[in-house]
């Protein structure tokens, strides 16, 4: 038998805890699902993190940025291990991430005080359906816990733009934040501002151009398309625009590689079509084509951290 509780049963049984978020992306195309956490301090965080790192399990990777926490996970089951110190520390990990339909189940395994965080905390975060408990679970103490929860299965879409402005006024990096804040489709995730080679002889002043990344349900994908895509049609001082659209989780690595040669090199519209085609980038002209150069280069480097936003030579001093 097990019993199955809402949010708010949770926050009733348990009062209100500390998650304010979760949301959860998968690329079933490479096998990879990724879980991200929203926390009300960073302390909980750091401390979910190195507690599921230990446990292995099925995630492959983890981070912190703030109040945030990032799993990198397989979709299927792992084994959980806690190790020797568990019975001191307790311990706290990802054991499976599942693919049913519409949904995502992620079964999370807990030991001790360290149960409170996956079988009370999470459960209760905006962006969860329910959570299935054991009839029997005891949460907290020295108590083990079994919790499966139920999320919305999201996807990752990854907007990037270049040549929108011009040398009297406009800016990309603007723009692109407030689509991305306005957007009524999807969860707004991430904003990247990308250095490219400055020695451009097109570009307006800095030459960057601009990216930001949604999760979003497979069937709003259209619709946060064409919001995106009125957006820059509607604010775009420029008469070469372009917008570059790539779904998944994983960046090709010659997508990347194209990125980072659009920091030190001079490339062509031609050179960026071939990016794109051979990338499943989808590349839309808004009011032209010169854009495409600096758009594919954003969705190259929109996973490469700091390094988006810097030169080549920051990281070789």
């Amino acid at each position: 038998m097990s019993k199955i509780l809402t949010p708010d049963e949770l926050v009733e049984r348990y009062g209100k805890l500390f998650c304010k978020g979760v949301v959860t992306l998968v690329d079933e195309a490479n096998g990879i699902g990724q879980i991200i956490e929203d926390c009300i301090a960073q302390g909980p965080v750091e401390w979910d993190a190195v507690n599921r790192r230990r446990a292995g399990g099925a995630i492959t990777d983890i981070r912190v940025q703030g109040t945030t926490l990032i799993m990198d996970t397989i979709i299927g089951e792992r084994e959980v291990r806690f190790g020797p110190a568990s019975k001191d520390l307790g311990g706290q990990g990802l054991k499976a991430l599942r693919v049913e339909g519409d949904r995502i189940k992620t079964t999370w395994v807990g030991l001790a005080g360290a149960s409170v965080g996956v079988g009370a905390c999470l459960p209760q975060g905006p962006g969860t359906y329910e959570a299935e408990y054991p009839d029997d679970f005891k949460i907290g103490g020295s108590h083990a816990i079994e919790v499966t929860i139920t999320t919305p299965k999201m996807i990752r879409i990854v907007f990037a733009v270049d040549d929108t402005d011009t040398k009297e006024k406009g800016a990309s990096w603007v723009m692109m934040l407030k689509a991305g804040r306005s957007s009524p489709f999807g969860h707004f995730l991430e904003h990247k501002i990308v250095q490219l080679n400055p020695n451009v002889p097109e570009k307006t002043t800095n030459c960057v151009s601009v990216a930001v990344s949604f999760a979003v349900e497979e069937r709003d994908v259209q619709k946060l398309t064409d919001y995106i895509v009125k957006y820059v049609k509607e604010n775009t001082l420029s008469k070469n625009t372009t917008l570059a659209i790539f779904q998944g989780l994983k960046i090709p690595q010659n997508l990347v590689e194209y990125g980072l040669r659009a920091k030190k090199t001079i490339l062509t519209i031609d050179m960026a079509r071939d990016a794109a085609e051979k990338n499943d980038v989808r590349l839309v002209e808004i009011t032209g084509k010169r854009g495409a150069i600096g758009a594919v280069a954003g969705i190259g480097c929109f996973d490469l951290g700091i390094r988006a936003a810097s030169l080549p030579e920051d990281f070789e001093k």
